[in-house]
């Protein structure tokens, strides 16, 4: 899995900021934003609360990989 950190995003307003500014922060408040989004898009079907997860996480992943430093 690629190098991302996870940050619970209910903590990162009182986390210091990284100092590693290579790695990209994904939030789960981000995930859970997206996982939502394909919820809704799916017409607000249940049962596929931890598909849209694992996607939203993978197309965050996905779209930071492309604005990281080394592939602009």
């Amino acid at each position: 899995m690629a190098n991302v950190k996870l940050q619970p995003s209910a903590s990162a307003d009182k986390m210091p900021p990284s100092e590693n500014t290579e790695t990209p922060l994904i939030t789960e408040d981000a995930i859970a934003q997206r996982a939502y989004a394909l919820y809704q898009a799916r017409g607000c079907e249940y049962g596929h609360d931890v598909e849209d997860w694992l996607q939203a996480e993978r197309e965050l992943l996905e779209a930071n990989n492309t604005l990281s430093p080394g592939n602009i």
